[in-house]
C-alpha cells in the first residue's frame, strides 16, 4: 500500500507538471501567433452587413447573419452581443471552403453552398472575446465569425449568437485580418468609409500631375480639377481681356478684305479698259 500511495502522488505531480507545462507553451505560442492587427472590423446588426477599415477606410464588405434570437451577451440566450470584441483565435488556415468544422476540428467532411438539411460551422472560424463589460460572455459562449452553407439565408438575421458569413467569404477576412483585430458589432448602419480605389490612369493623362500621384491616406487632402470658380472681380477681368482681344482682332480682318476687293476693282477696270481699246480699233 504505500508503495502504491508513493507511485499515486508521484503520478498525480507528473499530471500536474505536464498541465503547467503544457500552459506556458500554449501562451508562448499565442504570444508567437499574435501580430499587429491588419485591419479593424464592423459587424452591421441593421444592414447585415461586415465591413472592413483599414485607416477609416472601408476596403471590404461582406453580408452576414447575426442572431435570429436578438441581440444580448445572457449564457444560453442564443443571442448576437454587442459592442467592442477582439480576434483571439484563428482556426482552419488551410482548409478548403465548405470544411466542416466539428468542436473547431475538421472531421473530413466538404459541402458546397446551401447543401440541403446541414447548417455546420464550415470555412473558417474567427473566435471573438468581448472587451466590455456588456459582452464579457462572448469568449465562453463561443461567439465566432463563421462560414456557413446556408448562404441563402445571409442577409437577414438566422444565426444561434455567431456572426455567419459566406463559405469563401469567411476565408477571405481570415486571410485579411489578424489575431487582435478589433470587431465592434453595432445596431446601427455600417459606418460610411471612403472606398479605397485603384487610381487608374489613360497613358494621356499621365502627366505627373499631384492628382494622380497623391497616396491613398487619411492625411492625403483631395485635389479637385476643373472645378475653380472664379471671383467676381477675374470674371471682370477675363470679359474686359476678350473684349480687347475681339478689338484687335477685328482690323486685321478687315485688312486683307480691304486689300482683295481693291486688287479685284484695278483688275475689273484694266479688263474694262482693254475690251474697250479693242473696240475702238474694230470702228
Amino acid at each position: 500500500m504505500p508503495l502504491f500511495s508513493r507511485i499515486s502522488k508521484k503520478s498525480h505531480f507528473n499530471d500536474c507538471l505536464i498541465k503547467v507545462i503544457g500552459g506556458f507553451l500554449l501562451a508562448g505560442a499565442l504570444s508567437q501567433c499574435t501580430s499587429t492587427p491588419k485591419g479593424d472590423v464592423v459587424v452591421s446588426v441593421k444592414d447585415q452587413k461586415l465591413g472592413i477599415y483599414t485607416e477609416g477606410k472601408l476596403t471590404k464588405e461582406y453580408v452576414i447573419s447575426t442572431s435570429k434570437f436578438g441581440l444580448g451577451d445572457q449564457k444560453g440566450s442564443n443571442r448576437t452581443p454587442l459592442g467592442q470584441h477582439e480576434v483571439i483565435a484563428k482556426i482552419g488556415r488551410g482548409l478548403p471552403a465548405g470544411a466542416v468544422l466539428k468542436s473547431r476540428r475538421w472531421n473530413g467532411e466538404v459541402l458546397k453552398p446551401n447543401a440541403p438539411g446541414r447548417d455546420p460551422i464550415v470555412s473558417r472560424i474567427l473566435w471573438l472575446r468581448g472587451m466590455e463589460t456588456s459582452n464579457r460572455n462572448a469568449f465562453n459562449r463561443f461567439i465566432y465569425i463563421h462560414g456557413t452553407p446556408e448562404e441563402n439565408r445571409l442577409g437577414k438575421p438566422a444565426s444561434y449568437g455567431c456572426v455567419r458569413m459566406g463559405m469563401k467569404d469567411v476565408v477571405d477576412l481570415f486571410d485579411t485580418i489578424n489575431v487582435g483585430a478589433k470587431v465592434v458589432i453595432t445596431k446601427g448602419g455600417l459606418p460610411p468609409g471612403e472606398k479605397e480605389k485603384a487610381v487608374v490612369a489613360a497613358k494621356e493623362d499621365i502627366d505627373g500631375s499631384p492628382a494622380l500621384t497623391a497616396p491613398a491616406t487619411l492625411d492625403a487632402q483631395p485635389i479637385e480639377i476643373a472645378r475653380i470658380t472664379p471671383t467676381e472681380g477675374e470674371k471682370k477681368r477675363a470679359e474686359e481681356n476678350e473684349s480687347k482681344e475681339k478689338t484687335k482682332a477685328a482690323p486685321e480682318k478687315e485688312k486683307p478684305v480691304h486689300k482683295s476687293r481693291s486688287s479685284k476693282s484695278k483688275s475689273d477696270t484694266k479688263v474694262a479698259g482693254h475690251g474697250a481699246h479693242k473696240s475702238k480699233a474694230k470702228a
